[in-house]
């Protein structure tokens, strides 16, 4: 854990990892909510020149909701039907089981595409409630299920489903000559599909997503110093954006994307800087003999919450975006540090630490209220899911660094981690 505000800057800096065996994330749901609302997510039929879909859409379906924490899915042997059209639908046989929602579709093959369709039905009324057909290639046979997914939380809860987003983490391992090679990584939302985007024999840190979540900024330490490179996904393309001698570090971007937030020490102190992506111009927006980084933008952009050590020990403040007085956010608690707003701008989740004890909170930013979600002793590195509902962040598990998400209001749990190894600093893409 990162007890102080100047081991987060310089550690160079020093960031220890273990090995790993795979690159995909497991995710265990470690408490789950008690009014979660029943719901049947079928099988869906297949027709194809396989005897089986490449990806199935159902398992998938069923995962998102339940990991969500809102809702609990039927186990497939507990299914007394398992129809596949509106017209297979016995609604009493769904009432029997004590289901209110039911959710049916079928994918078939058409030459080398994939036409899904899916319904879903309020059980107690016998409607349907939303209906859902596309075609796709194999390719996009998950995605399209994340989607499906999305469209029935959001059908169901009034909020925006954030199934169909993706999370980027840094790991480590030791080659057979001891030597770390580290790597950032991008996943799906559930752990599936990890794609490599950087790899160095030094440590990468601070992954941080652009607004269109198509390039990610990060610092790397390659070259025996830190610099920020942005590297766009789809491509793998990357450029330079700051390499000043001393620390370059804490990138984020502007809510539109023109603008990134760094911490840089070129003139001494460690302060927040603004970078203007389109024309390379750069201006300092903090001026003080402590610590200033780990920079977050409000959702429009005209406010920037900081970590600053300027009191004796970290704790938020605030800027405007166009630089002016800084003042003090937080007071409760020895500790308080990388702040980072939710989607909509009420909430900023933080670093909360009281006597040792490093937690996830979060603080409302109109009232100041600060609720602590998590009880480990090592929780760091918040960030909020892109709907806001959920908060992912590294800690301890028996000894090894995970992954684990928590509702914004507690009741929900997860874990993330690998067979073996560790796992950090998170970004929930937006």
């Amino acid at each position: 854990m990162y007890s102080l505000l100047r081991k987060v800057l310089f550690i160079s800096l020093v960031v220890l990892f273990t090995p790993f065996a795979r690159a995909e994330l497991i995710i265990e749901i470690t408490k789950g909510v008690e009014t979660a609302v029943p719901i049947a997510v079928v099988p869906f039929g297949w027709r194809g020149i396989t005897k089986q879909s490449p990806v199935d859409l159902s398992a998938v379906i069923k995962g998102d909701l339940t990991r969500s924490g809102l809702f609990k899915g039927l186990a497939t042997n507990d299914m007394l039907t398992m129809p596949t059209g509106k017209e297979q639908v016995r609604f009493r046989n769904w009432r029997a089981l004590g289901q209110e929602y039911l959710v049916i579709g079928s994918v078939q093959q058409v030459a080398r595409r994939y036409q899904v369709q899916f319904q879903l039905f309020d059980v107690y009324k016998g409607e349907q409630l939303i209906g859902y057909r596309l075609t796709v290639p194999a390719s996009d046979l998950r995605r399209t299920a994340h989607h499906i997914s999305d469209l029935v939380y959001h059908k169901l809860t009034g909020k925006k489903g954030d199934f169909s987003s993706q999370i980027a983490y840094i790991t480590s391992f030791s080659k057979a000559n001891k030597q770390k090679v580290y790597k950032l990584l991008v996943a799906d939302a559930d752990g599936f599909n990890p794609r490599i985007i950087a790899t160095s024999s030094e440590p990468l840190m601070s992954p941080t997503w652009s607004p269109d979540n198509k390039k990610i900024a990060y610092v790397s330490f390659e070259n025996k110093r830190s610099a920020i490179y942005i590297q766009t996904l789809a491509t793998g393309k990357r450029i330079k954006v700051s390499g000043y001698k001393g620390i370059n570090g804490a990138p984020a971007f502007s809510p539109d994307g023109s603008r990134l937030a760094l911490t840089l020490s070129k003139d001494g102190s460690a302060d927040i800087y603004i970078l203007n992506l389109n024309n390379r111009s750069l201006s300092k927006l903090t001026k003080s003999y402590g610590i200033e980084t780990e920079a977050t933008w409000s959702p429009d952009g005209r406010t920037i919450v900081y970590t600053s050590d300027r009191g004796g020990k970290p704790q938020l403040y605030k800027i405007s975006s166009q630089g002016g007085k800084s003042s003090r956010l937080t007071f409760n608690g020895d500790y308080n540090a990388r702040g980072r707003f939710s989607a909509d701008g009420k909430n900023i989740v933080m670093v909360h630490a009281n006597r040792g004890d490093y937690r996830i909170a979060i603080m409302d930013f109109a009232t100041r209220t600060t609720n602590v979600l998590t009880a480990g002793r090592y929780d760091e590195s918040p960030s909020f899911s892109a709907n806001g509902d959920m908060v992912l962040y590294a800690s301890k598990k028996a000894g090894r660094s995970v992954l684990s998400a928590v509702s914004i209001d507690g009741k929900m749990r997860q874990s993330f981690t690998f067979d073996s190894g560790d796992v950090r600093e998170p970004a929930w893409s937006n």
